[in-house]
């Protein structure tokens, strides 16, 4: 599977910005799909994930209310839409998707299978 990210850029505080992240190759086998971000000098920390089929969702208390995870099925394709942005959510913002079978927890980077390669998000004050 093969992970496109895409939708970073520089926003003010208290904007919006939609992620995009284009899966190809096994997508038939995607069960989970989900976002990771890494802030300068930190460790990658669970942003939001959520089951293909779409039933199931999970934030992370810090974007919880802001941000929202999505897919469409039918262009395989994962959005995270963020809004009223904070500084604190300047990072590279990494999509993730497990195949086959639920992983873990799902909050942790060991819980997935592929990475894309990451888009900036920077948030200026």
């Amino acid at each position: 599977v093969q992970l496109q990210a895409s939708g970073g850029g520089l926003v003010q505080a208290g904007g919006s910005l939609r992620l995009s992240c284009a899966a190809s190759g096994r997508t038939f086998s995607i069960v989970r799909m989900g976002w990771f971000r890494q802030a300068p000098g930190k460790e990658r920390a669970f942003v939001a994930s959520g089951s293909w089929s779409g039933v199931s969702t999970y934030y992370a208390d810090s974007v919880k209310g802001r941000f929202t995870i999505s897919r469409d099925n039918a262009k395989n394709t994962v959005y995270l839409q963020m809004n009223s942005l904070k500084p604190e959510d300047t990072a590279v913002y990494y999509c993730v998707v497990n195949l086959n079978y639920y992983r873990g927890s799902g909050y942790d980077p060991g819980d997935y299978d592929y990475w894309g390669q990451g888009t900036q998000v920077t948030v200026s004050s």
